[in-house]
C-alpha cells in the first residue's frame, strides 16, 4: 500500500513539476525573451516579424503552459480514459489560440497596409476578410479533427450541402467572385481615379465582398455591385502611371506672328510644368498649330498633370499664365467675329428720254 501511494505522489510530483516548469518558462518567455525579440524585430527592415510578435504576445504564456500539459498529463497517475481527455483538451486549446493568433496575424497585416508607403496600394478589405476565413476554416477542421470528429464524412456534408446554397445564394456568390477577380487581377486598385461607362467617376475607396465603393470629387458615395463593374467598361485614370497629358486648345487673330505665338506659349507652358504643384515636372510640353480656321489659327497645348485630378488646376491656372503673357507681347487672341461688307446700291436707271 506505501508502495502504490509512493508510486502515485511521484506521479502527480512530476506532472507538477512539468507544469510549474511550464508556467516559469512561459513568465520567461512572456517578460524577457519577448521584449528581446522586440527590441531586434524593431531594428530590421521587414515588418511580419515585428506584427508577427504582437499577434503572439498574449498567447506565449498560455501556450506554453498548454505544451506542458501534454507530457504531464502522460505522466499522471490518473486512467489512460482521463489521461487522454486531458491531452485532448489541452491540445484543442493549444491550436484554438494558434487559429487566434494566426487570425489577428492576418488582421494586423492588412491593417498596416492601409497607410501605404509611396509606389504602394492599400489591399481591399475583401482579401482581408478572405484571408481571416481561410485561417478560420483551418484551424476549425484542425479542432474538429483534433476533438474526434471526422472530418471527412462533414466536409462530404458540406459539399452537399452547399450546390444547394450555392444556388439560393448565386447573385451574392457572383458578387464575391467577381470582387476576388478585381482584387487579384487589379484592373481598379484601391486608392485609383475611375470613371465608368454611364460618366460616374470618383475614387475606389474598397472593394467589398458584395461591392466596390466609389467616393466621388463631390464627397458622395457611389456603391457598385462587383459583378456588374467586372463587366463594365470603364476607364481607369491612374494606370498605368499617375500623370495625365491635357491637351489644351487656343486661337489666336489671323494676323498674328506665329513664330512670336509658339515661342511665347512654349515658354508659358515648361514654366507652368516646373513650377505647378498641379504638373508633371518630367513632362516637356509642345505646341502644335492647327488649322487657319476662318476667324482664328487654332493650336494646341500638350501638359501633362500630376494625377486626373489635378488636370482642371492645371488648365486653370496655364490659362491665367497665358492671357497675361499675350497681353504683354501684344498678342491677340481670337475672339468670334463676322465681317459684314455693305455694297453701294444699284445706280438709279437713267429717265427715259422725253
Amino acid at each position: 500500500m506505501s508502495l502504490r501511494l509512493a508510486e502515485v505522489l511521484n506521479g502527480w510530483g512530476t506532472s507538477l513539476a512539468i507544469l510549474l516548469a511550464g508556467v516559469l518558462i512561459g513568465w520567461f518567455a512572456r517578460t524577457v525573451l519577448f521584449r528581446f525579440l522586440r527590441r531586434v524585430a524593431r531594428r530590421t527592415p521587414p515588418r511580419a516579424d515585428d506584427l508577427l510578435l504582437e499577434a503572439t504576445r498574449r498567447f506565449w504564456l498560455p501556450a506554453i503552459v498548454l505544451m506542458a500539459v501534454l507530457p504531464a498529463a502522460r505522466v499522471a497517475p490518473l486512467e489512460l480514459e482521463y489521461r487522454l481527455l486531458l491531452s485532448r483538451t489541452a491540445l484543442t486549446l493549444l491550436l484554438i489560440g494558434i487559429t487566434l493568433a494566426a487570425s489577428r496575424f492576418v488582421r494586423l497585416w492588412f491593417a498596416t497596409a492601409e497607410a501605404p508607403t509611396e509606389g504602394q496600394q492599400p489591399r481591399p478589405s475583401l482579401i482581408q476578410q478572405v484571408a481571416q476565413g481561410a485561417v478560420i476554416v483551418a484551424g476549425t477542421l484542425l479542432v474538429l479533427d483534433n476533438a474526434g470528429v471526422e472530418i471527412t464524412t462533414l466536409l462530404t456534408a458540406l459539399g452537399v450541402g452547399s450546390i444547394a446554397v450555392a444556388l439560393a445564394l448565386q447573385p451574392t456568390l457572383s458578387n464575391l467572385f467577381a470582387g476576388l477577380f478585381l482584387s487579384v487581377s487589379k484592373p481598379i486598385r484601391v486608392g485609383d481615379f475611375i470613371e465608368l461607362e454611364d460618366g460616374t467617376q470618383g475614387h475606389v475607396e474598397d472593394i467589398g465582398w458584395r461591392s466596390t465603393r466609389i467616393r466621388q470629387l463631390a464627397n458622395n458615395l457611389v456603391f457598385v455591385p462587383n459583378a456588374r463593374l467586372s463587366d463594365m467598361r470603364l476607364m481607369n485614370f491612374s494606370l498605368p502611371e499617375l500623370p495625365q497629358g491635357v491637351m489644351v486648345r487656343v486661337g489666336v487673330a489671323l494676323g498674328s506672328d506665329l513664330k512670336r505665338v509658339e515661342s511665347a506659349t512654349d515658354e508659358v507652358a515648361r514654366a507652368l510644368q516646373r513650377e505647378s504643384a498641379a504638373a508633371d515636372p518630367r513632362h516637356e510640353p509642345s505646341v502644335r498649330f492647327l488649322a487657319l480656321g476662318p476667324t482664328a489659327v487654332e493650336f494646341s497645348v500638350a501638359l501633362a498633370a500630376a494625377t486626373a485630378t489635378d488636370r482642371p488646376a492645371l488648365v486653370h491656372e496655364f490659362l491665367i499664365r497665358l492671357r497675361q503673357r499675350f497681353d504683354a507681347e501684344g498678342i491677340e487672341i481670337a475672339l468670334p467675329q463676322q465681317v459684314v461688307h455693305l455694297r453701294p446700291p444699284p445706280a438709279a436707271p437713267p429717265p427715259a428720254a422725253g
